[in-house]
């Protein structure tokens, strides 16, 4: 038998193919981009600390909150992602118990990277786990991360200003499973299905919520690495490969681990999605709009009230999802050829969901008597009744002009 053949791009299905308007094209594979490298340690005395860095002259103001989560004292590791800026970090934390009164019986420290592009940062996990424990052990030295550093540090294009202008940022990694290995490195296998194990039905409700591009703050307690995840994946339901699409409406953007030193910066954002192990967010309420606690997802604003409610659309949607599911993984049993990952289906399910709502959504503006039907509503995987809401909501928010003729029953 031949061995499967890689096909070119413009061979490729619309399906199979996840593009970010404007970031990413098909084809361009994202350099290895470590802007800094730092290790954060918590002095018993001054609290947490930037103890060693490079560059030296870069600025990791608040880093030391970031790569430490709140909370962390309690639990013996973890790993974390955020912002800073432009920029993307990922750090590695352990807690390690000292005979040292000077250090009140424990030892804490994180070991992180910067980069512009949070895609690539899983495949240095491990190195910095490693390092992390190596920085408890020996304190003080740094020639593994300063060889690391100048290894992998990132050229940033030369510009105005402080002599590197900020690179781009990527968002949303394209997927391509021909063309990205990489994205099997993006965070671990089993990352999509402990997803839809831990939230159920409910994803369908995330799935609504990111489609409209709210401000999602997700609570739970330390550890808070698998919570970052849990960031990617509802970023990962918003996804649009249609053109003309989203030109008004912000992207869905994976802020990950935020703490009190965030919100000025939370303040002015139309749309995220992040995470928090910081009990106080929940009651500042001007920074969310949907707030989930766990399992919890919750919002304080009358008009989303009606998203909250699971309908016979959102059911069937999560039947075929977990139906699908099961045959991948009947499939990967049966047969040891490559096989299109979890993740890979997950996305996709959620971006064919997403293009056929807006194909139908533009066909129906463009028609002549600009209506939308509960035909049209079928059509499109959504409950004329249940869904009205948020028909609305995204008609509003995608600027799209047409008409709503659903009408809304006082009783079923």
């Amino acid at each position: 038998a031949e061995p499967p053949r890689r096909r070119e791009p413009e061979e490729l299905g619309a399906s199979e193919v996840l593009l970010q308007p404007g970031r990413l094209e098909l084809g361009d594979v994202e350099e290895d981009q470590v802007v800094a490298v730092f290790v954060v340690t918590f002095d018993p005395r001054s609290g947490n600390m930037v103890e060693w860095c490079l560059p030296q002259d870069i600025d990791l103001e608040g880093v030391e909150f970031k790569s430490m989560a709140s909370g962390s004292h309690k639990i013996q590791s973890d790993f974390i992602y955020f912002r800073k800026g432009p920029f993307f970090g990922l750090a590695c934390f352990a807690n390690m118990p000292v005979e040292s009164e000077l250090e009140r019986g424990a030892r804490m420290k994180s070991v992180g990277i910067l980069s512009p592009s949070y895609t690539l940062l899983y495949r240095y996990m491990h190195f910095l786990e490693n390092q992390v424990r190596h920085q408890l052990e020996t304190p003080g030295h740094y020639s593994h991360l300063a060889a690391f550093y100048e290894d992998k540090k990132g050229v940033l294009h030369a510009g105005p200003g402080r002599g590197g202008s900020l690179p781009p940022v990527y968002w949303l990694p394209s997927i391509h499973r021909y063309m990205y290995p990489e994205m099997k490195i993006t965070h671990p296998a089993g990352c999509m299905s402990q997803f839809i194990k831990f939230f159920g039905e409910q994803i369908l409700i995330l799935w609504k919520f990111a489609l409209l591009r709210k401000r999602i703050l997700i609570f739970s307690p330390p550890p808070v690495g698998v919570v970052c995840y849990r960031v990617y994946c509802c970023c990962c339901l918003a996804n649009v490969s249609l053109p003309g699409i989203g030109g008004s409406i912000p992207e869905s953007k994976p802020f990950f681990y935020v703490n009190v030193a965030d919100i000025e910066s939370l303040e002015v954002e139309v749309s995220y999605v992040a995470c928090t192990t910081e009990k106080i967010f929940e009651e500042k309420r001007e920074l969310y709009d949907v707030y989930v606690d766990n399992q919890n997802v919750k919002t304080h604003h009358d008009h989303l009230q009606p998203l909250l409610k699971i309908n016979s659309a959102d059911r069937e949607k999560y039947r075929r999802l977990n139906e699908q599911r099961q045959m991948l993984l009947y499939s990967q049993e049966v047969e040891e050829d490559y096989n299109p990952c979890e993740e890979d289906l997950f996305v996709l399910f959620f971006l064919e969901q997403n293009n056929r709502i807006f194909q139908t959504l533009l066909e129906v503006s463009a028609s002549q008597d600009k209506t939308l039907t509960a035909e049209h509503a079928r059509g499109m995987g959504l409950d004329p009744q249940g869904d009205r809401s948020f028909l609305m909501d995204l008609l509003e928010a995608y600027g799209i002009d047409v008409m709503l003729v659903i009408d809304n029953p006082c009783c079923p």
